[in-house]
This record gives C-alpha cells, structure tokens and sequence, in this order.
C-alpha cells in the first residue's frame, strides 16, 4: 500500500475556527477524513505540531519510513525555519509545499518560502483542496 505522510505546522490545529474567511470553516480532521474515502488505497497519515522541533523530529521520522511522498503546510515556519528546509532537504522522497492561502497575495513576508527549494513543487491558493491536488501529483509522479 502506498504511503503519504501530511505534515501540517503552526496554528493549522485550528482550522475551522480561525479565519473562517480565509481558511474555510471545516477542520482539517473532517477534510482528512474525506481525502482518505477519496483515497482508500492510500495510508494517509498526518501529524501536525505548533513546535518547530517536533515537526522536524517527525520530518526526520520518515527518513525510516517507506513513504510514497510528503506534503507539508508548515505555516508561518515556511517563511524563515531554514532548519525545516533543512530537514526537507534530506529526505529523498518527493515532497510538496502545500498554502491553503495564496500566500502571495498576502503580507509581503509570505512572498518567500525558505522551504520551497527542497520541494518539488508548491500549490498555493487553492484552499484545503491543495492536498487532494499534492496527493494526486504523488500517485501520478509513482
């Protein structure tokens, strides 16, 4: 079975409540649960942290696993934590930066992405449905 790990950062523990207007009103617990009847052939895991740390422990976690692919939102820390990019960088899976936002047409500091260098690709603005786009470039790229 085909493996894809989901690694989400800082405050997306809150999707649903916070800023419905820009992140939509469902969690990503619910939104997990539909990509995985969309995709039964699929192990989806999913580990999300506020932590830094944590999250590239998990990253280098997978170093010992048998992943298909990784996608990552790690929020806030997309923008400066070049030790996650770090971390990234040494994973040979194929791994793609996922925005719910359009990070672009926001604030001038989410125009750059320290992480984006270590991944094969980035889907920004298409709300929740970037993971479902990311899943699906994992499956075809296999």
């Amino acid at each position: 079975m085909r493996k894809i790990l989901i690694v989400n950062g800082p405050n997306l523990n809150l999707l649903g409540i916070r800023e419905p207007e820009i992140y939509g009103s469902e969690t990503f617990e619910s939104y997990l649960d539909s990509l995985r009847a969309v995709y039964p052939e699929v192990e989806l895991l999913y580990y999300q942290s506020n932590h830094e740390g944590a999250l590239i422990d998990r990253i280098q976690e997978t170093l010992k696993e048998d992943l298909t692919g990784l996608v990552v939102n790690l929020g806030a820390y997309t923008h400066y934590s070049h030790a996650l990019g770090d971390a990234l960088r040494m994973l040979k899976i194929p791994k793609i930066e996922v925005h719910i936002s359009h990070i672009f047409a926001r604030e001038a500091f989410r125009h750059q992405s320290v992480i984006s260098p270590a991944c094969q690709g980035l889907i920004s603005g298409m709300g929740k449905d970037g993971y479902r786009l990311a899943i699906e470039w994992l499956l075809w790229r296999q």
